[in-house]
């Protein structure tokens, strides 16, 4: 086995070998990297496992094909090696391409590094624009994927907006307790199109609008005209029809997220006279669940 050890101002750099010069030992490196070995493979018979001076002793070397990823895009790991031998740095390259770090580590670690003559501030500049089109890229796959699942749907049928009422009702609304008799159909929530939805459902249920009421539930800090209005704009709801606006004490020692102007706070929904309906909405549920198969029939043959 070689030893190596590093010492400072020789001409190497500092590297000092036992049994072989660094020359002679970059000449067994260049050897073997061209009989198509791997770095690991050169580094296990060599037995040098300081990454700097393996790469010093690689200088100048292709790695072998077979090393390369197979599913690397041809185009975009040519430019990343042009970018690199431009002195361009692996943030500057992502910003550049749009690929990730450990992509442009696979494809460019065997060339030498850039001289580093940037700031601190420019550096983190540079690290945060490429971590911003990171971001960029995520958000637009992630709408991506979002759009076609919403294509998937399609139209809904009466009976499929029926089922999918019953099944979010039974999720978000009141239910009826054996302890705490609440027979009375009350739905709350936050998000918009919930709203929208539960909405539709009564209509599909054939609910008069003149049995619906809204109270609008609302943090004291924010702003509750403002909300009212947005509600009242959706629901399509006249003025009558709100109830008297409850104020949530505000708590300073609690951080809130929900806040700005796409905050309106939770709307509830409810029907009048609802018991009968609150039964069945029950009913409907329990039937569902007793279609549903069960989750080891699959299993079954």
């Amino acid at each position: 086995m070689t030893e190596i050890r590093r010492r400072p101002g020789d001409g190497t750099g500092g590297l000092r070998t036992g049994s072989a010069t660094f020359e002679s030992l970059r000449e067994q490196a260049v050897a073997l990297r061209r009989e198509g070995l791997s770095r690991r493979q050169i580094r296990d018979r060599l037995a040098v496992h300081n990454n700097d001076i393996l790469n010093r002793l690689l200088d100048g070397e292709a790695p072998p094909e077979w090393t390369k990823r197979p599913n690397a895009k041809d185009d975009e790991r040519a430019r990343a090696r042009e970018l690199r031998l431009q002195g361009m740095t692996y943030d500057q390259i992502q910003v550049e391409l749009g690929c990730s770090k450990s992509s442009i580590s696979l494809w460019v670690r065997d060339l030498p590094k850039p001289d580093r003559l940037r700031s601190k501030e420019e550096a983190s500049a540079i690290a945060k624009r490429g971590w911003e089109r990171t971001l960029q890229l995520r958000e637009t796959e992630r709408q991506m994927v979002k759009n076609a699942a919403a294509r998937d749907i399609g139209p809904l049928s009466d009976r499929e907006l029926f089922l999918v009422g019953v099944g979010l009702y039974w999720a978000e609304g009141s239910k009826d307790k054996a302890y705490a008799r609440r027979e009375r159909v009350i739905f709350v929530n936050s998000d918009p199109d919930m709203i929208r939805l539960h909405l539709a459902w009564l209509r599909l249920l054939d609910v008069e609008d003149e049995h619906l009421r809204y109270s609008l539930m609302i943090h004291e800090t924010a702003d509750a005209s403002s909300a009212e209005a947005f509600w009242a704009d959706l629901t399509g709801a006249d003025a009558s029809q709100f109830l008297k606006t409850t104020l949530k004490r505000h708590n300073p020692r609690t951080t809130r997220k929900n806040t700005g102007e796409s905050y309106h706070g939770c709307l509830a929904i409810r029907v009048l006279k609802s018991a009968d309906l609150y039964r069945r909405i029950e009913g409907w549920w329990c039937g569902i669940v007793g279609a549903a198969p069960d989750p080891d029939q699959r299993n079954r043959t």
